[in-house]
């Protein structure tokens, strides 16, 4: 079962780099991040022509989540509990059952946090609370899961080209990568770096100052996994080529293999 994360960066500015992505790859499964689309204007049947069951939590102009899955669907929750006020879709929940196993997944699109300090960073801070929780009820019932998307957090100096240029950036604040590591000091397991442990291998290139061309990135979308899915683990990767093809994201797709 090959799963993916993948923040696009608005769907309609990245229909085609997605489509194409998609041929090429052919994940079972790819958790999308910054949708940007409410659900009613996400292009739902142009990804089911591609084969694709499609789930949304969606938002106008800003964030939004979703999940294209060739397998069925199940068991579809949107928002992460803990805050009834929160109209940020940035949290969207699936079962997905292969040839051995069912997975619970979960897409995510963790608050920037910028500037600091402020309002958005606490409540970067206080989602993070909700996660961990939320963290914790998904080791309880011992099922394979997952929770993969852009987690704006980098969490050790080797996963940014210039660490120093990120000290006091919400993304590389102590505090950030204290709750980061409190998540996944529960038992989860990093996929990537359990696979890839060399430096300079990033998902994240601004647009500015030809930060691609130097390969100036940065590591933040991430695939946390429970024991049970780690079990399942087989391969980890990111797709960094499609970061120099025409009018791509600012992020590259993640993907692990589970023998699932």
């Amino acid at each position: 079962m090959k799963i993916a994360t993948f923040n696009i960066n608005g769907i309609k500015a990245r229909m085609n780099a997605l489509t194409d992505w998609l041929g090429e790859a052919q994940p079972d499964v790819a958790l999308l991040q910054e949708i940007k689309s409410v659900d009613e204007a996400f292009p739902r049947e142009h990804f089911e022509d591609l084969g694709y069951n499609v789930e949304t939590h969606g938002q106008k102009s800003f964030n939004g989540v979703a999940i294209l899955s060739k397998l069925p669907l199940e068991d579809v929750t949107r928002g992460l509990p803990g805050d009834d006020e929160d109209e940020q879709a940035r949290w969207i929940e699936a079962t997905v059952t292969g040839d051995t196993h069912s997975v619970r997944l979960c897409g995510l699109y963790l608050p920037n946090g910028n500037p600091t300090p402020g309002p958005k960073y606490d409540y970067k801070l206080a989602w993070m609370d909700r996660m961990f929780a939320r963290a914790q009820e998904l080791l309880a019932s011992e099922m394979p899961a997952m929770m993969a998307g852009d987690y704006n957090i980098i969490p050790q100096a080797v996963d940014a080209k210039r660490p120093d240029a990120w000290r006091d950036d919400a993304l590389f604040k102590l505090e950030s990568r204290t709750a980061y590591r409190r998540i996944l000091n529960l038992g989860f397991t990093e996929a990537f770096r359990t696979r890839n442990p060399a430096p300079e291998q990033f998902s994240f290139w601004d647009y500015q100052a030809g930060a691609w061309n130097r390969n100036d990135g940065i590591r933040i979308d991430h695939l946390l996994l429970t024991p049970q899915a780690a079990d399942l683990l087989t391969e980890c990767k990111i797709d960094a080529e499609i970061r120099g093809r025409e009018k791509p994201s600012d992020h590259v797709p993640v993907w692990v293999d589970l023998a699932a």
